[in-house]
């Protein structure tokens, strides 16, 4: 009774379980399980523990029918074993082992030489030990984690990881009876691999006990059993998304040994594939280096992450991550300003912005082409990245603004909001690649933010919040809808025409040509490319249309081209989207003189709604093309009723320099009148618009060297002349769009006001200082 209580005492005494004894490796594992990546433990050693129910079980049953068949009723040493192994040893036969899977375990954990008499006695006492401490199951989950597999290679899951590239768990019954016997003869059994003599006979040898204990079990296991298996090794394991594999293991907690991703392998390889052909065919140019992210917008699971184009290239920084690198993101913030304006009802698809030369305070924004289009629809200026329409647009925002809209969406390490103005449109401010595909996934998800995750630990705790706290819409589900649909009529730089299946994307350059990016979205997938150097040098190549939308464009053909995107995620069109017809040259919803006509998609309660005024009908004589008051018969019989557009001045002058001048209706001397003229938006009664001098800007003069300050504003059709005052003093009678010089004749504040002949006007405030 005593020694029960003993033994008793010992097994319920705490003890620390047996993997605390021994470090291990990490596994990285993608989202099928296979291995992207294995760490070595702290001793060198591969080695990963996992439960004995994380274990394939004809594995467990094929280890103790070769190495101890008796483990379950033995206390941890067999007698008539060891007196047998010592008979034949003393003979000089055939050596036979007599060590217990309990022995085996303590002559690894403590590291005991058991080739002398003394250390033999050493381990039959640690095993009583070990079996008086522990469970059956614990040593035999210790010893099967411990087992030796060749080299510097231990237990199970390491060894089923390194050969066969597969969890303990998924082994089949040849991988179990294979891994069953390396560990008596390691050096022997590994050396040759696949057709190794050695090996196949000892695993023979182990199907034939196998079938006479499972019979019933024979005929599922049969056909592959006995099969040549192309086992693998250390040489060539897998190192798969070094970047992220890198992130991950720095971010991993002490004593986890797996870490599960949501990478799709395929997914991976393909878009490292696309890349490294596209640096060696564009190295001419100077491209090097680029990064990639590719996202489900689904489940928000990162299915791939290439960091840079070839993580061993000292010469580009190929360890750095450029996933998660600060960068200016050009343009490709454009989508979430109409999406906002959408929103606050500033404009639709259709609407028509101007695209003119134009000056927001001190800020004078130019497109990239140094050009100017005139009007240009909103979906136009969005797909050709005008500049000029999307810092209108901004400056017009309000809660939010983008600025508050990017706070909303978590981006990081923001300057002031003064810090960037309205420069932040075009990539004033820094973003990470992770950052931007966050941003990009509120558009096929309805307008919810939604937190990435690279882990399947990740992806369910973010499921976890979402269900206890919902999100919050940042943008509508209507206005997420339509600026996706704008984005799909963006045409493919090879073909001209939008892509088809539908791709959504938009191009970025920084200032200064040192990023070049495409994001976009297609199927249910967000991705994300960047083309630069990360020394942030600079390049004439860097453009976004010529350097990154090729390359976002061949890794979407090359995963449509394999079957890796499944398609569409389910959109619903929401119950307050209309599709409307409204007048293509305004935007506004067509009068009877709109002779083309568009549709528009609307947002119930929200778009803006106007009657279009563009078009005015007048009557000219057809020979000479003279004004006419109306259709007079007997005083004028050549007649003819034309519709003529009435676009103000500034558009008046683009048109010109195009080559494309629009016919003025000329002065209103008929009694009846015209009606009111219409701005670049169609919109009727638009006042002057002061493009000189700039708003809220302090001009200093010098009293030697003296120069009058440049008065110009624009005017709308039908205007003929402008009145600038200086408070309440006339300066000039001019033109509409025709500058004047004006001297101050002091420094003081003063109201700078221009009329147009029809007693519309705009005012500036000026404030004018002298220095010697």
């Amino acid at each position: 009774m005593l020694s029960l209580a003993c033994l008793a005492g010992l097994r319920l005494w705490p003890h620390a379980p047996l993997s605390d004894q021994v470090g291990g490796s990490v596994a990285v594992l993608a989202r099928d399980g296979s291995l992207m990546r294995l760490t070595l433990a702290p001793d060198q050693q591969f080695r990963l523990w996992v439960r004995l129910d994380q274990m394939a079980p004809g594995l467990v049953d094929s280890v103790l029918l070769y190495e101890d068949r008796r483990f379950r009723w033995h206390p941890g040493v067999n007698p008539v074993a060891l007196m047998r192994s010592a008979w034949h040893t003393a003979s000089g036969g055939r050596r036979q082992g007599g060590s217990t899977v309990t022995m085996q375990l303590a002559r690894r954990l403590y590291r005991l030489d058991t080739r002398r008499v003394s250390g033999k006695l050493l381990q039959i006492g640690a095993a009583l030990w070990l079996e008086a401490r522990y469970s059956k199951n614990e040593i035999l989950e210790a010893y099967l984690n411990t087992a030796p597999y060749g080299a510097n290679i231990e237990g199970v899951e390491a060894a089923s990881l390194i050969y066969f590239r597969k969890q303990a768990q998924a082994l089949t019954m040849a991988e179990s009876l294979t891994l069953a016997v390396i560990p008596q003869n390691p050096v022997k059994r590994i050396a040759s691999r696949g057709r190794n003599p050695e090996l196949q006979a000892a695993r023979d040898r182990l199907w034939r006990i196998w079938l006479s204990r499972h019979p019933q079990d024979a005929r599922p296991h049969a056909p592959d059993a006995l099969l040549a298996l192309p086992a693998q090794g250390r040489a060539n394991l897998p190192f798969v998304a070094p970047h992220l594999t890198d992130m991950l293991l720095a971010q991993s907690s002490a004593g986890v040994n797996e870490i599960h991703t949501t990478v799709d392998v395929r997914m991976q390889r393909t878009l490292e594939r696309v890349i490294r052909g596209y640096i060696q065919s564009h190295a001419d140019v100077g491209i090097r280096n680029a990064s990639a992210l590719l996202l489900d917008a689904g489940s928000m699971e990162v299915r791939a992450v290439v960091g840079s184009a070839n993580y061993r290239d000292a010469s580009i920084e190929g360890q750095v991550n450029g996933t998660l690198a600060k960068r200016s993101p050009g343009s490709t913030l454009k989508p979430f300003i109409y999406a906002m304006a959408l929103d606050q009802g500033l404009l639709h698809p259709k609407t028509v912005l101007k695209d003119a030369p134009t000056s927001f305070g001190p800020f004078t924004p130019e497109n990239f082409d140094g050009e100017f289009v005139g009007p240009v629809t909103a979906q136009d200026a969005l797909i050709r990245s005008r500049n000029i329409p999307a810092v209108s647009v901004a400056a017009r925002l309000n809660h939010p603004n983008l600025y508050s809209f990017l706070q909303l969406n978590q981006i990081s390490k923001l300057e002031s909001e003064s810090h960037y103005g309205l420069a932040l449109v075009l990539g004033g401010g820094e973003v990470t690649m992770e950052e931007l595909a966050r941003l990009y996934s509120l558009l096929p998800n309805g307008g919810l933010i939604r937190p990435l995750a690279y882990t399947r630990e990740q992806a369910r705790e973010n499921d976890l919040t979402l269900r206890d706290h919902p999100p919050t819409p940042i943008l509508s589900e209507e206005a997420a809808f339509i600026t996706l649909d704008m984005l799909r009529q963006t045409p493919r730089p090879d073909s001209g025409m939008p892509a088809r299946p539908a791709v959504a994307w938009k191009t970025g350059t920084s200032w200064g040509f040192r990023d070049a990016w495409t994001a976009g979205v297609f199927g249910r997938h967000v991705l994300v490319v960047w083309v630069g150097q990360f020394d942030g040098a600079s390049n004439p190549a860097f453009i976004g249309i010529q350097a990154a939308a090729p390359l976002f464009l061949r890794m979407v053909d090359a995963l449509r081209a394999e079957r890796l995107d499944p398609g569409d995620l389910a959109q619903r069109i929401s119950p307050n989207l209309r599709e409307v017809e409204v007048c293509a040259a305004t935007g506004g919803l067509p009068d009877a003189l709109c002779p083309v006509r568009t549709r528009t998609w609307f947002i119930a309660g929200k778009s803006p709604i106007q009657t279009s005024n563009l078009h005015q009908a007048v009557w000219v004589d057809a020979r000479t093309g003279q004004r006419l008051c109306g259709p007079n018969p007997q005083a004028h019989p050549h007649a003819k009723r034309i519709v003529l557009e009435r676009w103000g001045s500034d558009m008046q002058r683009l048109f010109r320099q195009a080559g494309l001048p629009r016919r003025s209706a000329g002065p209103d001397d008929c009694a009846s009148g015209v009606g009111p003229v219409a701005d670049a938006q169609g919109r009727a009664d638009s006042a002057p618009t002061i493009t000189a001098p700039l708003r809220g800007v302090s001009y200093v003069l010098r009293t030697r060297h003296a120069q009058a300050l440049t008065l110009r504003a624009e005017a709308a059709a039908g205007v003929q002349a402008l009145y600038w005052f200086a408070d309440d003093a006339l300066i000039a009678r001019v033109a509409p769009g025709e500058s004047v010089s004006w001297m101050p004749p002091q420094a003081r504040r003063y109201t700078l006001r221009v009329v147009d002949d029809q007693g519309r006007a705009e005012s500036r405030e000026l404030n004018v200082e002298l220095s010697p």
